[in-house]
C-alpha cells in the first residue's frame, strides 16, 4: 500500500504536474459560471511554469539537497562494502533495445569501477528492482550485473538485490543480503540530491553507512542566480529537487526515516 501511495504522492509532487493541472482546472472553469475565477486560475498556472521552468527555482531546491553530505574521505581507510542503489538504468528501454540503457543518474554505475579497482576486498551490494507501478519489466540488477562484470568485477563479488520498488525497500532488502557485521565500514553510493532522504532510511533501517554521494546537478552557490534557457530543463530540475523534498517529509512522518532532514553525524 505504501508504495502505491507513494507513486501516487510522487505524481503531485512533481510541481509542473500541479501548477498544470491548476491550469487546467481554469480553463475548463471558463466555460462555467466560474469563468472569472477560471480565467485567474488559468494565468496563473500559465505564470508558474514560466517561473518553474525558466528562473533559478529548480536550482535553489536542489542546492541544499546536494551539499547536506560532503565528499566521502578516503583517508579512514577501505570500507568492507559498498551499495549501490538503483536508479542509473531504465530497464523497460534496456528491454526494447536489448541493451544497457543508462539515464542521467549514470555516475552510481561508474564510479563502481573505480572502487571495485581501489577496494578489491569489499563486496558490492547493487540494489534496484522494478519501480513501475503498472508495467512490471524486468528488474535492474538483470542489466546492472552484467555491466559491472564487464568492468572487470567478478561475479562472486557482486550481490544482486532486484526485488526493492524504492529507497525503503533498497535498505531493508539490502541489510538482509548483506548482513553487516558490527564494525564493518559499508558506503552508500547514490545521486547527491538523493543522498539525504536515502541516509535516514538506512538508518532508521538499522543499516549503518557512510555517504558518497554522486551525480551533482549543480555547481554550487554560483547557480543560485543562473536561469535556466529552456523550460524543460527548469521544470526537471524542479521537479526532481521537489520529489525529494516531499519524499523527505513523508518518510519522516511514517516513521521510515531517521530524521526530518539528515545529516552527517
Amino acid at each position: 500500500m505504501f508504495f502505491v501511495l507513494s507513486k501516487i504522492l510522487g505524481f503531485f509532487a512533481a510541481l509542473s504536474n500541479m501548477v498544470m493541472a491548476l491550469a487546467l482546472v481554469g480553463l475548463v472553469l471558463t466555460f462555467t459560471r466560474f469563468a472569472r475565477l477560471g480565467r485567474s486560475l488559468a494565468v496563473a498556472g500559465l505564470l508558474s511554469i514560466a517561473v518553474i521552468g525558466w528562473s533559478p527555482l529548480g536550482n535553489a531546491l536542489m542546492l541544499s539537497l546536494e551539499q547536506r553530505f560532503p565528499a566521502w574521505d578516503a583517508s579512514r581507510g577501505a570500507p568492507d562494502g559498498i551499495v549501490v542503489l538503483g536508479g542509473a538504468i531504465g530497464p523497460v528501454m534496456s528491454a526494447a533495445h536489448n541493451t544497457v540503457a543508462l539515464d542521467e543518474a549514470a555516475e552510481r554505475l561508474t564510479i563502481v569501477a573505480e572502487l571495485a579497482r581501489k577496494y578489491p576486498a569489499a563486496r558490492i551490494v547493487y540494489s534496484g528492482g522494478s519501480a513501475a507501478l503498472i508495467y512490471r519489466g524486468p528488474a535492474e540488477t538483470d542489466y546492472a550485473v552484467p555491466l559491472l562484470e564487464s568492468f572487470g568485477i567478478a561475479r562472486e563479488r557482486l550481490i544482486a538485490e532486484s526485488k526493492s520498488r524504492n529507497t525503503f525497500e533498497n535498505a531493508v532488502f539490502s541489510k538482509e543480503l548483506a548482513k553487516p557485521n558490527a564494525g564493518e565500514r559499508w558506503l552508500l553510493v547514490t545521486s547527491a540530491h538523493h543522498m539525504p532522504r536515502s541516509i535516514g532510511i538506512f538508518r532508521a533501517a538499522g543499516f549503518a553507512v557512510e555517504a558518497y554521494p554522486v551525480d551533482w546537478r549543480t555547481r554550487g552557490a554560483v547557480d543560485l542566480m543562473r536561469p535556466f534557457f529552456t523550460l524543460g530543463d527548469g521544470l526537471r530540475r524542479t521537479d526532481t529537487a521537489m520529489r525529494e523534498w516531499v519524499g523527505l517529509v513523508i518518510y519522516w512522518l511514517t516513521g521510515r526515516s531517521s530524521a526530518l532532514f539528515p545529516g552527517p553525524d
